[in-house]
């Protein structure tokens, strides 16, 4: 498979190094190859999505092409492929710097990377809707489908959907959204954050859901005192996106949407170890995800007693 990819990939960009695979990833492979001066990552679709919603690779290499032209911080997207060992891909700058969370959270970040996410979150909520309009809106009422496709009992999550159902706020008008903007889909360096990846999710939806999901305790990576994914606290990166934006979210709202971000997590693990279950994809970091699903309806049932 190497040999064919490395042979596809060098017809359109010319020499290049030995492709790498890198970790990571649960639903996409990430390829690492060099050619002349440049480093470059090939994001290529791996056997199953997470979520049946997820972007075709095509449309999330026009949501970050988007994304570079509005200067949000990026990788250079460089070529779209159809057809690169019988999968789509595409081609980017491959940047320096951590992507891997449970390492991020133990280096030494600055204090200003909240404020950093935040600044570059406020960037991409103004991404103009109109230029991406293959984008759908995501409403919480469809992680119920999801969840019923799986076909099996979990109290936890459809306890978790009828509170959101419930006590849903005031709906915001939609917005141009990463959908899994977090630790983990970011690149960190020593002087902060110089990236963000993995657009797969990106969709139409309420800000505020976006701002929260970097809450969620799977982000945190251990380090659970800091509430904002193991790196810092909520307060200085929800005061610089209120003051970018003027959509005056408040902490009640992060409240919410970090249990909906659970809620959809516990949906996603649940779902790839369906692909493992089921055969599609066999997979040891599948199975994984299936029993970290356990873990995340735990804390669903933490934050309702919170909650409530």
């Amino acid at each position: 498979m190497i040999a064919d990819m490395r042979e596809a990939l060098q017809a359109m960009l010319g020499q290049i190094s030995e492709p790498v695979l890198l970790p990571g990833g649960a639903s996409k492979e990430a390829w690492a190859v060099d050619t002349g001066d440049r480093r470059l990552l090939v994001r290529r679709a791996g056997g199953g999505v997470i979520h049946r919603h997820t972007l075709s690779l095509r449309h999330e290499f026009e949501v970050l092409r988007a994304a570079h032209e509005a200067g949000v911080k990026v990788p250079e997207p460089i070529a779209y492929i159809e057809d690169l060992d019988g999968r789509e891909a595409f081609v980017m700058e491959r940047l320096d710097g951590e992507t891997i969370g449970r390492r991020i959270v133990r280096m030494h970040v600055p204090d200003r990377l909240p404020v950093q996410m935040a600044e570059e979150l406020a960037k991409i909520h103004a991404l103009r809707p109109e230029l991406l309009a293959f984008l759908d809106e995501a409403p919480v009422e469809r992680l119920v489908e999801e969840l019923d496709e799986i076909g099996e009992p979990h109290p936890a999550i459809e306890l978790g959907l009828w509170w959101l159902r419930e006590h849903r706020p005031p709906p915001r008008p939609p917005v141009v959204v990463h959908g899994d903007f977090r630790i983990g889909n970011l690149v960190v360096d020593e002087n902060g954050l110089v990236g963000v990846l993995d657009w797969e999710f990106a969709h139409l939806d309420d800000p505020a859901r976006d701002l929260a999901f970097a809450l969620v305790r799977a982000w945190r990576f251990g380090v659970d005192d800091r509430r904002l994914g193991g790196i810092g606290e909520v307060e200085p990166y929800l005061e610089r996106y209120n003051e970018l934006t003027g959509f005056g979210v408040r902490r009640e709202e992060l409240d919410y949407w970090e249990l909906a971000g659970n809620v959809g997590w516990a949906i996603g693990c649940l779902t790839q170890a369906q692909r493992h279950l089921t055969g599609q994809d066999r997979s040891v970091e599948l199975a994984i995800l299936g029993r970290l699903g356990a873990e995340v309806e735990y804390e669903i049932c933490h934050l309702l007693e919170t909650l409530s």
